[in-house]
């Protein structure tokens, strides 16, 4: 979710400071990487980390900085296998936050970095002041439903690692999956199952009672 938000709105910025053709490229890209299915991404995603002919591999090679990494496997290490899946999750997530706040910058009114720029405010302190603030109903929205994508995610880990290895990428809804239906602990697997719709509820209600503050502030 962090690095979905951060990286959101660092393109965000991006797409308000860049002309109309780029921003257009831009955005059609975003569009299209976020209309992607999950599951083709994730198996286009196995095949660029794939040890032996991945591109990610053959490249990291060619450059020399990390060795020979042609027959590297991510999936088997902990570290490795949980970067993998979090640029993949983080990767589809990211075109929805990016659009959504670059609509929210586009409401911001120009006068307001006009007059920091005239009181001598540089481009750190306009976006700490007038950006965020402006910003905190939409940033509290996309936080929400990061937190519901992130916790409903499986077909990613299911197809890239299975949990594993050593289960270093077991979630919650792995964990209820396995063990209905791979330990036919089918008790067991909706237990924890209802245990994950209570902790998003929560989740969810502290983000909602947050937003309904800020508004009735505004």
């Amino acid at each position: 979710m962090a690095g979905t938000l951060a990286i959101g709105l660092g393109t965000a910025v991006m797409l308000r400071g860049l002309g109309r053709f780029a921003r257009t490229a831009v955005t059609l890209t975003l569009i299209a990487s976020w209309a992607m299915p999950n599951v083709a991404a994730t198996l286009v995603w196995q095949w660029l980390f794939q040890p032996g002919y991945g591109v990610v591999n053959w490249c990291l090679t060619r450059l020399g900085w990390f060795g020979d990494l042609t027959q590297h496997d991510w999936t088997a290490h902990s570290l490795t296998a949980f970067a993998m899946v979090w640029l993949l999750v983080v990767w589809q997530s990211v075109p929805f936050v990016a659009l959504t706040l670059y609509a929210g910058l586009t409401q911001i009114p120009r006068a307001y970095y006009e007059a920091a720029s005239l009181d001598g405010a540089g481009a750190w302190r306009s976006f700490r002041v007038i950006t965020v603030p402006f910003l905190r109903p939409v940033l509290g929205l996309v936080t929400v439903l990061s937190v519901i994508w992130d916790f409903n995610v499986f077909n990613q880990l299911w197809i890239l690692t299975q949990g594993g290895p050593g289960g270093s990428t077991t979630t919650l809804g792995v964990w209820s999956f396995t063990k209905a239906f791979s330990s036919s602990s089918f008790g067991q697997g909706a237990a924890i199952a209802v245990f994950s719709v209570a902790v998003l509820a929560v989740l969810t209600a502290v983000h909602v009672r947050g937003l309904v503050r800020a508004g009735e502030e505004w």
